[in-house]
């Protein structure tokens, strides 16, 4: 497989950081319906993360000085999807698979 081209990556982070934080969002507001005090953190994490991925986005649109954003982005990603997962829940399981792709993908476009 040929490699990307660096606008056809960046593309893809730019999709992959806006289905992450629409995600983040859905399950922070599926965790507060919950009213579980233990789910606390992961609320606050799926925020964070969906902060950090909106962030990423104008500086990925002018692909520009988006590298430290990204890299950002990428652990944020990958600490919430490790919170969500101790949860055996679908909205969750679906915001883990976000995260991690969007954490893949910020990484890959570092890479290039």
């Amino acid at each position: 497989m040929a490699a990307k081209l660096a606008s056809e990556l960046t593309q893809e982070c730019i999709e992959v950081c806006a289905a992450c934080a629409v995600a983040c969002h859905v399950c922070a507001d599926h965790c507060a319906q919950q009213a579980d005090p233990q789910m606390l953190a992961c609320i606050r994490l799926c925020l964070s993360c969906a902060d950090a991925c909106l962030a990423c986005l104008p500086s990925l649109a002018r692909a520009a000085n988006y590298e430290q954003l990204c890299r950002a982005c990428a652990e944020l990603c990958e600490a919430c999807a490790t919170e969500c997962e101790r949860y055996d829940d679908e909205i969750m399981l679906q915001c883990v698979q976000a995260c991690r792709r969007a954490a893949q993908v910020c990484r890959e476009l570092i890479d290039a």
